[in-house]
């Protein structure tokens, strides 16, 4: 997804499984050296690769949609196919998948740095998807086979840890990548990363899968719903992003988001029938759970679509470099890692509803904040209020939300349970960005006609303009005006994009209050959970 936040429920994937003996303590360190460095990987790279998109769009003279599919492409593989690529693990050897994640990943990365048009980095970036749906619950179902209850808890902590520091210092590296090197580093970092990884997986690793699965157990992994699930989301996808440009009354777009609705109709109805579906419709007949999974639609959805476009906002009006760029979030992560200890107890003293509401209005209260901003201004007085306050929410609503998701299902399907929250998660960020890019898409030239009036311009360089919509804030004023004209596009289409920007900041902040409203009307307040629930947070 376009953020810099963990999924929620990573902690309940490990947490979530059975009783195991655990692996020698030397065994163990490489385990956890092996899960970190490679799920760093994943979390860097998503980080760094938002702080390059403004970069890369001006070298490779892209438009605003394809930008969006460098995003999208990605997060649809990984959405569509991160619930199979677990079972992948249990069926085949944990090891053996997770080790293929990593290949496919590092494959993906090399074809991405030296690609030479946005079609090869979108294709390249797909790829990517496919090893990160192998390699994120590779490493998570690694570490709950290798340790035992007992020291589960400490292993949780060191690689939450770990991550949280990855997650840190991923924008500022991107950043520092983009600005000294080039938006090909943030894609070549991968690969010393992953081939360290691979060393001490095959040398250091030991192999595990799960062994109540039968011979012919392999033919009840659920690849017609993974396929049904990543068809209806691509053609919803591409018909939103092609409706950008085309509207929605086109051929074009009513034809792939009619192919959606019949794709996502049959995903539910084969989900509804399978012997083991990888989405059990079940689980949604718990009103906590399903409460939990609209809050964290709604709240992801909001985050990732601000935090896609925050970046161009910051580089190509505010004049920030990329370094800078990157730096702009950090009170919002640093803010996130401190209060998580802190959230998890919440949950323990006064029950999951107070937090769930409290902390997306607390969020939703920091996205409106993003909102404020114009053209200039001091950073502290702009965007830095509005990064603390979104990351007090956050933190609130993060563990809580956890802890409800696992306290909400069955023990055994408590591993599945935090498996479809994590990808709901993913699936909000995918949705949100192509939905809400119609909103920015149409504020930007409703607010680029209105200020291009008042600006004497020739037929021809108004054409060329025109031409440039596409491009939202990298549009160029047309050759040729004098210096005054030149300027005064220049500030048309920044305050075009400025105000096309406050809309999805409002409309995320919307988003965020329905997730709190979700939360009041559907998770039970007012008792504590069980203590073993908050192990999962």
């Amino acid at each position: 997804m376009a953020t810099v936040v963990k999924p929620p429920c990573d902690h309940g994937v490990i947490s979530s499984a059975p009783a195991v003996a655990g692996c020698a303590e030397s065994t163990g360190r490489w385990v956890l050296a092996a899960t970190i460095i490679g799920s760093s990987m994943v979390f860097i790279d998503g980080s760094v690769v938002n702080v390059a998109l403004p970069v890369l769009q001006k070298e490779m003279n892209a438009t605003i949609a394809d930008a969006q599919w460098i995003v999208e492409a990605y997060a649809l593989l990984l959405a569509g196919l991160i619930l199979v690529g677990g079972s992948l693990g249990d069926h085949f050897g944990r090891k053996r998948i997770f080790g293929y994640g990593v290949w496919i990943f590092a494959a993906g990365s090399l074809w991405c740095a030296l690609s030479a048009n946005v079609a090869h980095l979108i294709l390249a970036r797909a790829v990517q998807g496919v090893g990160g749906a192998l390699l994120v619950p590779g490493s998570l179902a690694i570490i709950s086979a290798s340790f035992s209850p007992a020291k589960r808890g400490r292993a949780i902590g060191t690689w939450s840890g770990f991550l949280s520091i990855s997650s840190s210092l991923g924008p500022l590296l991107g950043g520092w990548l983009v600005q000294h090197l080039s938006w090909r580093w943030a894609f070549l970092i991968n690969l010393p990363l992953a081939a360290a990884v691979l060393v001490i997986v095959y040398l250091r690793v030991p192999e595990s899968r799960d062994e109540e699965l039968s011979q012919g157990a392999a033919r009840r992994l659920d690849f017609p719903g993974a396929a049904l699930a990543t068809l209806g989301l691509g053609a919803a996808v591409y018909g939103l992003i092609t409706a950008g440009s085309l509207g929605l009354g086109r051929p074009e777009v009513a034809a792939p988001l009619a192919l959606s609705v019949l794709f996502l109709g049959a995903f539910v109805a084969v989900e509804a029938r399978s012997p083991a579906p990888m989405l059990p419709l079940q689980l949604f007949r718990s009103r906590d759970f399903a409460g939990a999974n609209i809050l964290t639609f709604c709240l992801y959805a909001a985050l990732s679509v601000v935090l896609f476009y925050l970046p161009f906002n910051l580089i190509q009006v505010q004049g920030y470099g990329a370094t800078a760029a990157g730096a702009a979030l950090l009170p919002f992560i640093l803010i996130m890692f401190a209060l998580s200890r802190w959230s998890g107890g919440l949950v323990n003293r006064y029950g999951a509803r107070l937090p769930l509401v409290a902390g997306p209005i607390v969020a939703a209260v920091g996205l409106a904040l993003f909102a404020r901003s114009g053209i200039g201004g001091s950073y502290w007085t702009t965007f830095f209020p509005a990064s603390v306050i979104l990351g007090i929410g956050m933190a609130v609503s993060v563990a809580p939300l956890t802890t409800t998701v696992m306290d909400a299902a069955p023990t055994h399907f408590a591993g599945i349970a935090s498996a479809v929250n994590n990808a709901v998660s993913r699936t909000a960020a995918l949705v949100s960005i192509a939905v809400l890019s119609l909103f920015m898409q149409y504020a930007f030239n409703r607010n680029l006609d209105q200020r291009a009036q008042l600006i004497d311009l020739p037929a021809e360089a108004r054409n060329n303009l025109d031409g440039q919509r596409t491009r939202l804030a990298e549009a160029m004023p047309p050759a040729g005006l004098g210096p005054e004209t030149t300027a005064a596009v220049k500030r048309a289409v920044a305050e075009s994009y400025v105000a096309g920007f406050r809309v999805v900041a409002l409309i995320g902040a919307g988003l965020a209050l329905a997730g709190a409203l979700s939360a009041a009307l559907s998770i039970g307040g007012g008792r504590p959970i069980k203590k073993e629930a908050i192990g999962a947070a």
